[in-house]
């Protein structure tokens, strides 16, 4: 009886992807990029605590509608036959009803700030769910969920000052652009699949030149923090922090060289330490002054 209860609970670990918290990171970092920079510091403890809660089950949730839309397509693909869905080790009702309890959760979180973050929010919450079917109908799948991962930007300044300056979609056009570089990354895992079953994505877009796009757009983020860090004034410890995402920028380069699957899957997870390089910059501009 126990042991059962366990493997179920660890069913639903997985199915949210709890045992693989990148994801996390991945849309953790933007959101603390971005509150730091509203604040100028640290940001108001009510909203930095709703805000990483909201991440963490917005990101749960959104697992489990990718899950749920991929159920079929997962169990051809090699890196995800094994999912909880793709085996049924847990149905769709329970997918689908664990899911509107989380998305349910997060919104009275955002409940908890005010109408302009309210309103952010359900525009963040169509392009997470929408996200998952895109893949069947174009090419550009990561630029969607590039739009979703960035929504937390705007609401973020939204729930610090009650506004949504205008170089804040700086922010989010850099964090979109960083997004589709590192899911093509990610897409180039499963490729080989993907193009058997007809699931589409920019790193079949790409093709040949998927390299050189994906570090052309690496760079153009890049730029696009610099521009920032001129607009906001941002210190030195700034602007070393994006000379060390340069290095690792370079690094996946040399990883994603032959397309190897393996290295290209940690090219992919090596872009937690580039969220977390840029946020340690803020922390260390705000943290000593300008």
């Amino acid at each position: 009886m126990i042991s059962t209860l366990t493997a179920q609970l660890a069913d639903y670990g997985r199915l949210m992807r709890f045992d693989k918290p990148i994801g996390t990171y991945l849309l953790l970092w933007p959101t603390l990029w971005a509150l730091w920079i509203a604040a100028e510091g640290f940001p108001d403890e009510r909203v930095f605590l709703i805000f990483v809660l909201g991440v963490v089950m917005m990101r749960a949730a959104g697992c489990i509608i990718n899950d749920f839309a991929d159920r079929k397509i997962d169990a051809l693909v090699e890196r995800t036959k094994d999912r909880p869905l793709a085996t049924g080790k847990i149905s769709t009702l329970e997918a689908l009803s664990l899911f509107c309890m989380l998305i349910s959760l997060a919104f009275f979180l955002v409940l908890l700030t005010n109408m302009l973050t309210i309103s952010l929010a359900v525009i963040a919450l169509v392009l997470a769910s929408t996200y998952p079917f895109m893949k069947r109908y174009t090419y550009l799948p990561q630029v969607v969920l590039g739009a979703a991962f960035s929504m937390s930007i705007p609401m973020a300044f939204a729930a610090q000052t009650g506004s949504v300056p205008p170089y804040v979609w700086l922010i989010y056009s850099a964090n979109l652009i960083w997004t589709v570089a590192y899911d093509t990354i990610y897409a180039m895992v499963d490729r080989e699949d993907d193009l058997k079953i007809g699931v589409k994505s920019t790193a079949i877009l790409f093709g040949d030149a998927d390299k050189v796009i994906i570090f052309a757009l690496q760079m153009l983020m890049l730029l696009i923090f610099v521009v920032l860090s001129i607009r906001l004034n941002l210190n030195h410890w700034f602007y070393f922090s994006l000379c060390c995402v340069l290095l690792v920028f370079s690094y996946h380069q040399y990883l994603i060289k032959d397309r190897a699957r393996h290295l290209c899957f940690q090219a992919f997870l090596h872009n937690h330490w580039v969220g977390l390089i840029i946020f340690i910059g803020l922390l260390l501009n705000y943290g000593f002054g300008q």
